[in-house]
């Protein structure tokens, strides 16, 4: 979004700000289960130790889920990660991980777990997390689900290559309860597009692979990809037209430029 219009204040992020793992825990649903949730209580909030000084006055960590997101059966308090320990890099001793949302509310290094009838109040919710309001939109957009996005992962943008055949790979990615129906691939500006195939999803809200080969002709090339998922739903060409001033939900088609010699 950068480079349609400055984003100051933010940190820009690539397409390697996402990943996909497998966690081992207790279903939150259980665990809310045994606590006893009150009737009226619509929301869960999650709290963390880490205070970030942009919050004003300074707070720990606390988002919230919807109370039926936090009771279904793919919501984790997790204390595995790919058949490890959890590292503490990643939220040890204890993290919630809800999968097909914002990364945002997978809360880390977790302390509490608390039933609310109405959603968090804090900073990385009420302020933070959301898109910013609009003479149309007074209160602004709380990001939740993520949105269907793709990637190229390799080639790398800006690569040398020599001619002939060359593997593109990436990853998409639907989001709550939707899976990747199809992803294509362009070097030709958009004209043409060729299917890539496509993995299967490992489980609820993990990515999905997909790769190609191309015959890139000498020269500059740009290879563009784009995807639709299970519900019909495609994703923008270009990042003009989802440009807001936090730099968020930028699913527009990704582009990478290669040098073929």
């Amino acid at each position: 979004m950068a480079a349609v219009r400055a984003v100051p204040g933010e940190t820009p992020w690539g397409p390697g700000a996402l990943s996909t793992a497998r966690f081992r825990g207790a279903r939150l649903a259980d665990v809310l289960a045994h606590a006893g949730i009150a009737p009226e209580a619509a929301h869960v909030a999650f709290q963390a130790p880490d205070v970030s000084p942009s919050a004003r006055p300074p707070q720990p960590y606390e988002v919230s889920v919807p109370r039926d997101r936090a009771l279904a059966q793919d919501v984790l308090l997790a204390w595995t990660m790919n058949g490890a320990p959890l590292p503490a890099v990643h939220g040890a001793p204890l993290r919630v991980v809800v999968p097909g949302w914002i990364g945002a509310r997978s809360v880390k290094w977790l302390t509490h777990v608390t039933a609310r009838t109405t959603p968090s109040d804090g900073y990385f919710q009420a302020v933070a997390y959301r898109l910013p309001p609009t003479g149309d939109d007074p209160e602004g957009v709380t990001l939740g689900p993520l949105p269907l996005n793709c990637a190229v992962l390799t080639p790398s943008d800006g690569a040398v290559l020599p001619r002939g055949p060359v593997e593109v790979t990436g990853y998409a990615l639907a989001g709550e309860g939707r899976t990747v129906a199809r992803v294509e691939v362009s070097t030709d500006g958009g004209r043409a597009w060729s299917r890539a195939a496509l993995e299967a999803p490992a489980g609820p809200g993990a990515w999905q692979r997909w790769r190609t080969a191309l015959d890139l002709p000498p020269g500059d090339v740009r290879v563009m990809a784009r995807a639709w998922d299970s519900s019909g739903a495609g994703m923008p060409e270009s990042p003009a037209q989802v440009w807001n001033p936090k730099g968020y939900v930028n699913n527009a088609w990704p582009r990478v430029r290669l040098r073929v010699r």
